[in-house]
Order: structure tokens, then C-alpha cells, then sequence
């Protein structure tokens, strides 16, 4: 999709349409008789009396998600003029903003419109942010997952416009900025929605590789020699049960000029297909497995985005990709592993194999000398029993690291929860025979998940992402297709940013 800044007056933009935004302003919920209290959120006069037919006689309510088309409107020069309802006045922000770019998108492209303009609000929020939430938005809209279908229309939006006031410079450079973002973001969602027979291991390495090549990235791709001479006895204990070779692949984005430290490490979970190996998981849902890579797919997409924004800290990725599948080779309940660190494992579930991969990735980030860490996982069904759809899970050991992540959370828009991390959930996992077992059991999972793994991140400041509940979207939203979410990247982006400021 192109992006395109306009400066322009919003009535005198030539446009198949454009779309504005309208707020709900009443401070209760008004009855049937009440006056409208719907605004629209602009100060141009000719786009709002294009609108204040439809508003005056009720048809137009200002509630979140609404959508209402017009055409021909009078004194504007767009053929069409899309009204989108964003709530109440009171609580919109960006983040609300950017997910209309994506109704936009995904209400005009049935219809066959392929260029539109939207027009940013010009109250309550900063105009480059506006800028920066409607172009990713409409990026993020524009995916669709039918990749495989022999009947498929491409509907794709070519372009949009976004018409905002404000310093040129400044604009342009948040747009150009949200266009790499949202295209990243795209790209960790095409990643995970390939089917493991057409996203392995090898395949997901090859995409790193090119896509290292692209923006110019250091890019490193090891087999199962590299892997055994590492002694990632944890991530071949994982490995050994598919006839798919593993990858463990390290990007890295070293500007020129940046300080020695930090040096900040994203650890990926890369599982390609997971069936639970020996402990095998219930045939009902398996299919969605592909997207187990997730995590690994949010760091390859935040590097692209890392490396062309350009902000000044050296960072470092390490995906740790292979399948999790039963065999006469795979690895069995009460086995015991040894990882890189030197720690013993006492295998308990095959399933929790996540959390066994990224124990010898966050052990390799940390020799590779990263000072900071963070990993991505579609870790635990426990943080979706927690949190459910809405709220990823993050963890973490250093509270001051957190309260950086949160300030990026701010401004990506995207929505994480923290949960404890107290020393007596140790206790879980603890063995017998071990070091430590792979599977605290049934309660506090995610936590006992993230405890395993703080034990490889040791003094190091750390932060763990929980991704299972919210990597993959299982319904359509009127801003998103059903499938991969892409999430992780803004805000491990904005995150990156922050170090380099």
C-alpha cells in the first residue's frame, strides 16, 4: 500500500473517499429524544455539512466501529465521504484512531475502492501520532490470510492519503515511520500464517536471511551441529523428535556509532508446528499450531522495522526454530536435558517445550553479550485462561526495565498485563532428580512458565512476553482479519527506540 501526506484543505482533496472521524461528546448515554451530541472531527465547514444531514436526523450515533458511506457529498471534492464512529469523546485516543484506519480499509475494499484519504482529528491528539496510527492501522487492515485460495480477488488497498496539519518534516517522517512499522508487523503476520509444510524450520531461516539482506542485517543461520556443539541440550531436546532439520538463527543490527551497551537481545520461540510431542495435544484446534512461531515471526518483523528506522542501540535476535513432533526420536516424559547453561531439566510434559527452546536462546543472547533481554512466546494456554484475548502477559525481573517497556506500550498501542513473578512460585518447579522440571502443573502456569524461564535469564535484566492468547485473532474485528495479529512488534520497536534515544 502507498502512503501519501497531504497538507492540504481536507474539502479541496480530490479522493474516491474520505473517511473522518465522528465523536459521541454526550456525557451519559442519551435517550432516544435527546439532542446529538456527535461531532465531527474537523474544522473544515464543508466536511461538516457534509455530514449534518445524516447526524441531525439520528442516523449517525458516533459508537465505536460505526460506519456510514456517503456519496456525492455536496462541496467536498472526495466522491465519497465515510463517517467512522470512534466512542465517546472522552476516551479516544491513537489507539482507537488506529484501529478506524483499519475499518476503513476493511469496509471500502469489498466495495472495490482502492484509494481513500483520512482525514486525522486535529484535538486531543498530537498530529504526528494521529499520522502514525492511521497509516499502521490501515497496513494492519489491509492483510488478509486467504493466501491459498485458488479463487482469491486480490482487494488490496493501493493507496491512502492521510490529510493532517502541522510540520511537513516532522509528519513525513512519522508516516514513513508507521509504514515500515505496519509493513513488519505484515510481515510477522504472513510468517505465522503459512502452513508448517510451507513454513519449516529451514524456510523460516530462509525469510530471516532475505529479509536481513533487504535491510541490511547481520544474519547468521546454524543446523544441528552448531546447535550440539553450543551443548543447547534444551533446544535439541525439542528438536530431536521431527525429521525437520532445526534453525537457530541470530539476527543483528550493530549502527555505526551506537555505545557498546546496552545491547539489547529479542529471544523468539520458533516452534513451526507443535503437536505436544509424546505428551500430545487433543486433535481439536491442532491445525492453529502453525502460528507457534509467532513469537520468533515478532522478532524477525521488529528487526526489519529496527533496522530501517535506525535507532542508535545494538540489538541482537535469536529465533530458536524447530518442530515439536512425536517419534521413535523424541524426546519422553521423565527424560532429563541438559541446556546450555549447564542446568538440568526433568522433562514432565513434552508439551511445554516453548519455555525449553528459549531457556538455551535466552543462555546464547546472553554469551552473544546482551546486556538486555526479551522474549516472545506463544508460551501457555494458562495466560489466555488469565487474560483472554485482550491482554497479552509480560513478566519481568527488573522493574525498572518494565517501567521502560510500559512507556512503550503507550505509544504502540498495544495491550500487555503484568504478572507476578514472587520467589515461592519456585517451588513448582522444582525436582527430585533435577535441577528444575519443564511443567509447574496446572495452576499459576503462566507464571510457573515464566519462572523456568527466568531462571536462564539470571541477573540479566529480562522481560517475557506471553503471546498465546492474542498472537492469533479467532474472529474477524471490523479493524483486522481473523489469523495472525502481528503483536509484539510496535511496542518491541518503540521499545528499541527508547535505548537509542
Amino acid at each position: 500500500m502507498k502512503t501519501i501526506l497531504s497538507l492540504g484543505v481536507p474539502a479541496e482533496v480530490e479522493t474516491e473517499c474520505l473517511a473522518v472521524v465522528v465523536l459521541d461528546r454526550s456525557e451519559k448515554d442519551r435517550s432516544a429524544k435527546a439532542k446529538s451530541d456527535v461531532t465531527v472531527e474537523s474544522s473544515d465547514l464543508a466536511v461538516r455539512a457534509g455530514a449534518a444531514d445524516v447526524i441531525a436526523g439520528g442516523e449517525v450515533s458516533g459508537k465505536l466501529f460505526e460506519a456510514t458511506l456517503l456519496h456525492r457529498p455536496a462541496k467536498l471534492k472526495a466522491k465519497r465521504l465515510l463517517l467512522l464512529g470512534g466512542g465517546k469523546a472522552k476516551d479516544f485516543t491513537s489507539s482507537e484512531l488506529r484501529k478506524l484506519a483499519g475499518v476503513a480499509v476493511r469496509f471500502l475494499k469489498p466495495r472495490g475502492i482502492r484509494s481513500f484519504a483520512f482525514l486525522a482529528p486535529e484535538e486531543n491528539i498530537a498530529a504526528e501520532e494521529a499520522v502514525k496510527a492511521i497509516v499502521e492501522g490501515a497496513l494492519v487492515g489491509d492483510f488478509d490470510p486467504d493466501t491459498y485460495k485458488s479463487d482469491r480477488k486480490d482487494q488490496a488497498v493501493e493507496s491512502v492519503t492521510v490529510v493532517a496539519r502541522g510540520d511537513q518534516t516532522r509528519l513525513q517522517k512519522a508516516q514513513d515511520e508507521a509504514r515500515v512499522v505496519g509493513e513488519s508487523q505484515n510481515l510477522t503476520r504472513d510468517l505465522a500464517n503459512e502452513p508448517s509444510n510451507r513454513m519449516t524450520p529451514t524456510i523460516l531461516a530462509e525469510r530471516a536471511r532475505k529479509m536481513a539482506q533487504e535491510v541490511g542485517l547481520k544474519c547468521e543461520v546454524y543446523g544441528a551441529d552448531k546447535i550440539k556443539e553450543l551443548k543447547m541440550g534444551a533446544f535439541w531436546g525439542v528438536a530431536q523428535g521431527s525429521d525437520e532439520p532445526p534453525a537457530l538463527v541470530v539476527l543483528r543490527y550493530e549502527p555505526a556509532g551506537a555505545p557498546a551497551t546496552p545491547v539489547l537481545g529479542l529471544v523468539g520461540k520458533g516452534i513451526t508446528f507443535d503437536t505436544g510431542g509424546i505428551s500430545i495435544k487433543p486433535a481439536d484446534g491442532m491445525e492453529k499450531m502453525k502460528y507457534d512461531m509467532a513469537g520468533g515471526a515478532a522478532m524477525i518483523g521488529a528487526m526489519r522495522a529496527i533496522a530501517m528506522i535506525k535507532p542508535k542501540v545494538k540489538v541482537i535476535a535469536v529465533i530458536c526454530a524447530t518442530e515439536n513432533m512425536p517419534s521413535g526420536k523424541a524426546q519422553k516424559p521423565g527424560d532429563v536435558q541438559i541446556a546450555m547453561s549447564g542446568k538440568s531439566i526433568e522433562i514432565i510434559n513434552t508439551d511445554a517445550e516453548g519455555r525449553l527452546v528459549l531457556a538455551d536462546g535466552l543462555c546464547y543472547a546472553r554469551q552473544l553479550g546482551c546486556t538486555h533481554l526479551v522474549d516472545a512466546a506463544t508460551l501457555t494456554g494458562a495466560v489466555v485462561v488469565a487474560l483472554g484475548y485482550v491482554n497479552a502477559g509480560i513478566f519481568t525481573n527488573d522493574d525498572k526495565m518494565y517501567e521502560r517497556f510500559r512507556q512503550a506500550l503507550e505509544k504502540s498501542g498495544e495491550k500487555f498485563w503484568r504478572l507476578p513473578l514472587d520467589e515461592e512460585y519456585k517451588e513448582s518447579i522444582r525436582s527430585y532428580i533435577a535441577d528444575i522440571i519443564n511443567s509447574g502443573g496446572r495452576w499459576g502456569g503462566a507464571i510457573t512458565a515464566a519462572m523456568f524461564l527466568k531462571e536462564f535469564a539470571e541477573d540479566t535484566p529480562w522481560i517475557h512476553l506471553d503471546i498465546a492468547g492474542t498472537a492469533w485473532m479467532e474472529e474477524q474485528k471490523p479493524w483486522i482479519a481473523k489469523g495472525p495479529s502481528g503483536i509484539a512488534v510496535r511496542s518491541l520497536v518503540e521499545f528499541a527506540k527508547g535505548f537509542g534515544e
